[in-house]
């Protein structure tokens, strides 16, 4: 599809980050989890050192539709950077018009200019519609890997020298 355009996000465009990110978080059934304010994100990418970057899709005549915000990743066995894709969304009524693809494509154009070698990202495992769309890039499955994460009591618990049982 034509007829959207692509670009970096800027400060004035936090509203609508903030709005993207939470349909994000009702799509993937975490809205319980979705406690970001603006102030987080615009800590996060228009720090004078940010952490993360956004990318916006465009339709004539609407706020944007599409997001993708991303980061650094490193490999320190092979000495590259590459980019981890943390939100990528289109609004529902702009799905199958190449919204989607067009930011991924942007991403990887991205990568490739700055010498990065791979981009990674999740997906919830009872996404299909999100899998088969990856699949149908090329993005391969990892499977050598199990995610963790250290949240909460485990994480204060931690950093307060103490173990959990679980």
């Amino acid at each position: 599809m034509t007829g959207y355009t692509i670009r970096p996000a800027g400060r004035d465009d936090l509203p609508h980050i903030m709005s993207l990110v939470r349909a994000l978080a009702e799509y993937e059934r975490l809205t319980d989890r979705c406690t970001a304010t603006p102030a987080d994100l615009d800590r996060m990418l228009f720090a004078p050192s940010p952490v993360a970057w956004a990318l916006l899709a465009e339709v004539p005549d609407r706020e944007p539709v599409g997001l993708a915000l991303y980061l650094y990743v490193i490999s320190t066995f092979e000495g590259k950077i590459g980019l981890f894709l943390e939100d990528l969304f289109v609004e529902p009524d702009m799905r199958g018009r190449g919204i989607g693809l067009g930011l991924l494509r942007h991403l990887a154009r991205l990568a490739k200019e700055r010498g990065h070698h791979v981009i990674e990202w999740n997906v919830l495992n009872w996404n299909e519609p999100s899998i088969r769309f990856y699949e149908q890039l090329g993005a391969t499955r990892v499977t050598e890997w199990q995610t963790r994460r250290l949240t909460g009591s485990a994480l204060t618990a931690l950093a307060e020298g103490a173990l959990t049982d679980g």
